[in-house]
């Protein structure tokens, strides 16, 4: 109940937004058989249904919220959902593409400390239906990750001609300083790491399937020290997914 309350208190503040700056408003629904984000589980292995909604601003600035079902994932204190307001700004230049974002994790129903916030930067070239980018995101030390997190990421994903599909990869690494070793596993399970994936996605019109890989250098069958490590969602998974965008 707490969760459908949140989706839709998130999507009716995008809706309200003043109509001057309702240039381009978008928004979605979706779920996943499991959030797998930088290779390890947000939602504690199960089914993870989200909302979404972004309303692109004049001058390049957009202002978005996304909603997801974390499912009392024992990685964020047991939060049975997160809240994740963004504000961004794009710039093109040539077939370059610039994004620089600012993104709050805001969590209910867990214990303790659990939000914290983070900013980063995408670069992106595009040839045809090809395309390749570069991401850095930073999370300054915080007392919820026990320290601070960098994550540098390359993604490519290339459009099969003549088809609604795309295909997908990206290799990440996860590191940073640990003022908390407890806390530091919230984001680093094992300490530092490398996570990759690979998928496809089918696009028609505004439905999308998409079926993705993941997996990581950590050893999940280790014994934690953290209770947030949450080793057993760390490893290798295969996760589908289905959007419809309006």
């Amino acid at each position: 109940m707490r969760f459908r309350m949140m989706v839709a208190a998130a999507l009716s503040g995008a809706a309200a937004w003043p109509a001057a700056a309702q240039v381009s408003p978008h928004a979605g629904v979706e779920i996943a058989t499991d959030e797998r984000r930088r290779g390890i589980s947000w939602s504690d292995g199960r089914a993870a249904p989200a909302a979404w909604a972004r309303v692109d601003l004049p001058a390049g600035f957009d202002v978005g919220v996304r909603a997801l079902a974390t499912r009392g994932d024992p990685r964020h204190g047991g939060a049975e959902a997160v809240v994740e307001p963004t504000l961004g700004y794009s710039r093109d230049a040539g077939p370059i593409r610039l994004d620089l974002f600012g993104t709050a994790h805001l969590f209910t129903g867990g214990a303790g400390a659990l939000d914290y916030v983070e900013g980063g930067a995408d670069a992106s070239y595009s040839l045809g239906p090809a395309q390749v980018s570069a991401e850095a995101r930073y999370a300054p030390a915080q007392t919820a990750i026990g320290g601070d997190n960098l994550y540098l990421s390359l993604r490519g994903r290339v459009g099969i001609p003549a088809t609604p599909v795309t295909m997908t990869a990206a290799v990440g690494r996860s590191s940073g300083t640990v003022d908390d070793p407890i806390r530091a596993a919230r984001l680093r399970p094992a300490g530092r790491y490398a996570d990759w994936s690979l998928g496809a996605q089918y696009v028609v019109g505004p439905l999308t399937l998409a079926l993705e890989y993941t997996g990581t250098d950590i050893d999940d069958g280790g014994v934690a020290a953290s209770p947030f490590a949450a080793l057993r969602h760390a490893g290798d998974r295969l996760a589908a997914s289905v959007g419809v965008s309006f």
